[in-house]
């Protein structure tokens, strides 16, 4: 069995095979920080995902599947209905052990979509030519990520998990200092010191991925201009290509090839 379903009970570490995959259709979904004992490739067919890794958040649309050693703690975060594929390996020498963001192109997107729908008893050798074109295709895409790294002081420990868990637009300074009961210059010098980048910067950089996010999910793009408090739909586009260097629709028909 390969396909599950959103409450079936799974655990890849009390599987015997040294490659087995699951296909599910998750709508909103909260996994919890957890590790595997495995290697894990992590990947949404259609909708967006996000992972929360130490201190950052990476952002996985269609294009993009996560390489996750074994080991390594990680949260996945679903707001929308996504098809989500995971791939599990037993750790051995030739695999990356490195926390990598890789492109999918299509010949991947394929080789992954029939490895996640493997019987989890495959023999084997009838396992080992696809296993090694999809090493093949691993070692050789490039590897890109649309990121946010996460302040780590605990007075913002109840905001950032509205942001993250929720979608929680993230507020103004001056506001989001009221909150926390610091001033502007202390949320200020908090952001530089835990992600380089000033708060301002870190907000943009949240609009644009959670953009990217609702892109993904077929929002229009008049509503995700309103819900990320854009003035106008011109406004959000021209944010959009300024750090994409491609207007909406041509990023979403990139992202679909």
């Amino acid at each position: 069995m390969a396909f599950i379903l959103p409450d079936h009970p799974f655990d890849p570490d009390q599987l015997t095979g040294d490659v087995s995959g699951i296909a599910s259709d998750l709508g909103w979904h909260d996994s919890g920080l957890h590790r595997h004992g495995r290697h894990q490739l992590l990947f949404a067919q259609a909708g967006c995902m996000s992972i929360e890794l130490a201190h950052r958040i990476c952002l996985l649309p269609p294009s993009r599947a996560a390489w996750l050693p074994a080991g390594t703690p990680h949260r996945v975060l679903m707001r929308g209905v996504v098809a989500y594929r995971s791939l599990y390996f037993k750790p051995r020498a030739e695999l990356p052990t490195e926390v990598q963001v890789i492109a999918v192109n299509p010949l991947l997107r394929e080789v992954i979509e029939r490895m996640a729908f493997w019987p989890w008893d495959k023999p084997k050798q009838e396992q080992s030519r696809l296993l090694a074109l999809f090493m093949e295709e691993l070692a050789e895409v490039p590897q890109e990520s649309w990121q946010l790294p996460l302040p780590a002081d605990p007075r913002l420990d109840n905001w950032l998990q509205e942001v993250t868990r929720d979608g929680a637009l993230p507020a103004r300074l001056n506001r989001l200092a009221e909150r926390v009961g610091a001033s502007d210059k202390t949320i200020g010098r908090i952001f530089m010191r835990d992600t380089g980048m000033s708060y301002q910067a870190w907000r943009q950089q949240w609009r644009l991925l959670r953009a990217m996010e609702l892109l993904a999910e077929a929002v229009p793009i008049s509503r995700v201009a309103a819900q990320l408090e854009f003035s106008s739909d011109s406004a959000f586009i021209g944010f959009f290509k300024q750090h994409t260097g491609q207007t909406p629709l041509r990023y979403l028909g990139a992202r679909g090839k």
